[in-house]
């Protein structure tokens, strides 16, 4: 079977890091008939950001699936900031799903990409061979609150939301374009944790 990982979002953030006031503020905006377009935009900018570097900004629930255990070696959660694992299932050998218990296992949150490997003397149990045999579910992010984000990040997702809200349409027609220096990009780069 495969050692794919696939990840689905389970739980929104609670909030956006950054809110409708900042963003009219950063786009010197005085009126309230578009809150609901900034509100979007936010939305797709902190989307985008987020898959950019792999990270989740707000608390998240996610479930990673995957054919079955590494066997001998770790598993890499491709989802940094990594907050807690709640809980890892599997299918047996026999067809019945079991929790694996927290006591097999380790988490090191601390490494980047975030990993998960059988605790001291304890061994990956075996799955039944099938697709998605193995469910692991994690939270991730730097916290519940807007205040947990970092500045550059909050100012990142503010420059995109306001690029897609003056250029509404995909092809920019009749104009010369360059893109700035110390754009999206470059406030991102210091929280991308594969080139730390």
């Amino acid at each position: 079977m495969s050692e794919e990982y696939r990840y689905r979002r389970t739980v929104e953030p609670s909030v956006e890091p950054v809110t409708i006031d900042e963003f009219k503020a950063h786009a010197r905006i005085d009126y309230d008939d578009q809150d609901t377009v900034i509100a979007g935009l936010i939305t797709a900018a902190r989307t985008w950001c987020e898959e950019y570097l792999q990270r989740s900004f707000i608390t998240t629930t996610w479930t990673l699936t995957t054919d079955d255990f590494p066997q001998n070696d770790y598993i890499h959660v491709q989802r940094a900031n990594l907050i807690a694992v709640t809980s890892i299932q599997y299918v047996d050998t026999n067809g019945s799903t079991q929790a694996w218990s927290s006591s097999h296992y380790r988490v090191d949150a601390y490494n980047e990409p975030p990993r998960i490997q059988p605790a001291y003397g304890a061994w990956y149990p075996f799955a039944r061979d099938i697709s998605n045999a193995v469910t692991i579910t994690f939270t991730a992010g730097y916290g519940a609150t807007a205040a947990s984000v970092p500045q550059t990040i909050k100012q990142a997702i503010l420059m995109l939301a306001s690029h897609w809200f003056e250029n509404r349409e995909p092809v920019n027609i009749g104009n010369i374009v360059s893109p700035l220096p110390m754009t999206v990009e470059a406030l991102l780069m210091p929280e991308r944790w594969n080139l730390r």
